[in-house]
């Protein structure tokens, strides 16, 4: 983890991990086909994931950064205010202790309580989501080396761990 910088009197406590840049953002669209198009064909950005509610799509270079649309009606977690920052992968792997010491509840890609991140499969990322005050959705956010492994779905740290050891 990264150094924690003195507070000044009365200013909030910094968590730390912290955010190491933007990574994703999404919108909620009316037309989620039109929208592929739109942003795709105009704006040049790649299609990473589709399903019948949502389109990822690559900013600039794969695993770099990310826009998420989805069909309005459907979200991640049930909300469209979702935000995730990238991080290194040992900030993720200790966000969860971080955030509960801050008061904070880590949550996985269900929404539940947990002590350890998820892994996004199809990116392959490591990935973990809480909430600021007013509710929106945040995610430290950590892609992975490797290829993407869309037949695992999102999975624990713990069995991505599993299945990156070698066959014996």
């Amino acid at each position: 983890m990264r150094d924690e910088k003195p507070a000044e009197a009365g200013a909030a406590r910094i968590v730390r991990p912290g955010p190491v840049s933007l990574f994703e953002a999404h919108l909620a669209v009316t037309n989620l086909d039109a929208s592929v198009a739109f942003y795709c064909d105009v704006l040049g950005l790649e299609l990473a994931h589709r399903t019948t509610d949502v389109a990822l799509l690559w900013i600039g270079l794969r695993g770099r950064a990310m826009l998420g649309i989805w069909a309005a009606g459907s979200a991640p977690q049930k909300t469209t205010n979702h935000i995730a920052f990238r991080a290194t992968l040992d900030d993720v792997l200790a966000a969860p202790a971080a955030l509960r010491d801050a008061g904070i509840t880590p949550l996985d890609f269900a929404g539940a309580a947990t002590y350890a991140p998820v892994v996004l499969g199809w990116m392959p990322a490591a990935s973990l989501y809480f909430r600021d005050p007013d509710g929106h959705l945040l995610e430290y956010l950590a892609m992975l080396p490797g290829e993407p492994r869309p037949e695992y779905g999102v999975l624990s740290w713990e069995a991505w761990q599993r299945y990156q050891q070698p066959a014996v």
